[in-house]
């Protein structure tokens, strides 16, 4: 994480999150375009993948007490993105993570997403490489970063984003996140951004189009 002085502000729960201004950064490269919009309607960023999408989910597997059900009945549904670089370099999140099996052309017929009969997926997953996460659950509670990467079987930490590594810098909502990127929280709308290295970018910035 890059040397920024910690700064405390309060959460709409009441809760103290780690944050400091997006000034405490110094200058950052302006984002990139961020890509058209995609089946999801968010842009899809025309860049290389982080990893492959191929994750730990499992019929009766739980992950960080996570399981990978078959057609859950959700409590709540809302939607987070992330988005990621490396070296300065975009870096797409797949579509896949929290799928067991793995997705194939068989989901995306006729141009949108459909889930097979037999599969299960978890309760943080990510339809198409738009760094859409969803995020559904069957009871009500919250989750953060870093079970969806446990779920991926990806690193995430302080020095690690998958298989990138180097110094993380993490950006949340347009603030700098200075406490663990494992801990931030997947509420509804939350943009995050994750950098490994040099140079930094600023927050690219998305609209949540109707159902998301």
């Amino acid at each position: 994480m890059a040397a920024v002085g910690a700064a405390l502000c309060a959460s709409s729960s009441g809760t103290s999150l780690p944050f400091a201004p997006l000034s405490s950064l110094g200058r950052l490269r302006p984002a990139p375009y961020p890509g058209d919009p995609g089946s999801e309607l968010v842009p899809m960023p025309r860049a290389p993948r982080l990893a492959s999408p191929v994750s730990k989910a499992r019929p009766g597997k739980a992950i960080d007490g996570i399981g990978c059900e078959f057609n859950p009945r959700l409590v709540s549904h809302v939607h987070a993105h992330l988005t990621v670089f490396v070296d300065g370099k975009a870096r797409a999140v797949p579509a896949g993570i929290g799928f067991w099996p793995p997705l194939g052309p068989q989901n995306y017929r006729h141009g949108q997403f459909g889930v097979t009969p037999g599969s299960c997926w978890s309760s943080l997953s990510t339809r198409y490489p738009d760094g859409l996460i969803h995020v559904e659950s069957p009871t009500k509670r919250s989750f953060v970063l870093g079970e969806l990467f446990d779920i991926w079987g990806q690193p995430l930490s302080r020095h690690a984003v998958g298989p990138a590594r180097g110094p993380v810098t993490a950006i949340v909502d347009r603030r700098v996140w200075t406490g663990d990127p494992r801990r931030i929280p997947l509420d509804a709308h939350t943009q995050i951004q994750l950098e490994v290295g040099n140079p930094l970018v600023a927050p690219q910035v998305i609209r949540f189009p109707g159902a998301f």
